[in-house]
């Protein structure tokens, strides 16, 4: 029987406040191979669960309930414990975010969790981990080394690098993450916008050279996984990702016909608002959800000797 990975997305945004504890609970209990979720600094160097470079003004409140506004405070310029001020459990009524998650169930409390908090609650889970800066905004965030090295040192001391990948858009973590822990597994991110922007995300890559073809370039930076949008993604991709030895992991795959058409591409295994839709696709089309430990069977990365240009090669 096939086996594909389920991963919610941000927890389980279409269900519970995203990136916060409870919600990473609900993912579990959906049953999911892991989870993914996003990655930010603050001024004093701690690794926050948060997926904006500033609090999202749909999201975040401070302590006298106010939501914050469009001139809310970076990550960056907050100390962790100014950063635990404000509440993130529950939607503000009338965005655009809470139109397109009207069945999030509130969480009143939840905090921007630590990433060492993050690591405690998904013991034995998969991490697909995002770590968020922005080149073409680079003051907003923490520098690519930087974001890199505090990440590292948190799954370091969790015993936890076995477990997880590293994604990004912004290739220079990548290759900043692969100087530091060559076995932590990466995965290149893309979507229309930063390859058509190639200059800032890609780290230099030269599409030209690979004939203007994306999966080319991801494989060349020694990647384990490729996570394109999977409103991009035909079939013919995924099998040309897979025989470079990459695993596709489309996102964020919602709809009940955006979940059959990529099971029926093949994928690897699908990020998902919805990890109980995913989860009931996956089980429909005949299939088997991959179990917690999916990602230590994908072949760790170590540079190859006299391999030009830096390019890695996948050990088994």
């Amino acid at each position: 029987m096939r086996t594909i990975a389920v991963f919610g997305h941000r927890g389980a945004r279409g269900l519970a406040p995203e990136n916060t504890i409870g919600g990473f609970a609900v993912a579990r209990a959906c049953g999911v191979t892991g989870v993914e979720f996003d990655v930010g600094l603050t001024a004093d160097n701690f690794a926050v669960v948060h997926h904006d470079p500033r609090l999202n003004a749909a999201i975040a409140r401070d302590a006298a309930g106010h939501y914050v506004g469009a001139d809310a405070p970076l990550l960056r310029g907050l100390g962790f414990a100014q950063l635990a001020g404000y509440d993130v459990g529950r939607l503000r009524a009338g965005s655009e975010y809470a139109a397109r998650y009207p069945d999030q169930v509130p969480c009143d409390g939840a905090a921007i969790p630590s990433l060492t908090a993050v690591l405690a609650a998904l013991r034995e889970l998969d991490l697909l981990i995002e770590v968020k800066t922005a080149p073409d905004r680079p003051a907003d965030t923490a520098t690519p080394a930087a974001m890199a090295t505090a990440v590292i040192d948190v799954l370091r001391a969790a015993d936890a690098i076995e477990h997880a990948v590293l994604f990004a858009f912004d290739w220079r973590v990548l290759r900043e993450a692969s100087a530091i822990e060559p076995t932590l597994r990466r995965c290149c991110l893309t979507e229309p916008d930063t390859v058509a922007q190639g200059g800032l995300w890609l780290d230099g890559a030269d599409l030209g050279a690979f004939d203007g073809k994306i999966i080319q370039a991801v494989a060349a930076t020694g990647a384990a996984c490729w996570a394109p949008f999977h409103a991009t993604l035909e079939e013919a991709d995924v099998r040309e990702a897979q025989s470079l030895g990459l695993l596709v992991l489309p996102w964020t795959v919602n709809a009940p016909e955006a979940l059959d058409r990529m099971i029926g591409f093949g994928v690897d295994g699908i990020i998902s608002d919805w990890p109980d839709r995913a989860r009931l696709a996956v089980e429909h089309a005949g299939c088997r959800v991959a179990a917690p430990g999916f990602i230590a069977g994908v072949g760790r990365l170590i540079p190859e000797i006299g391999a030009p240009g830096g390019v890695e090669q996948k050990l088994p």
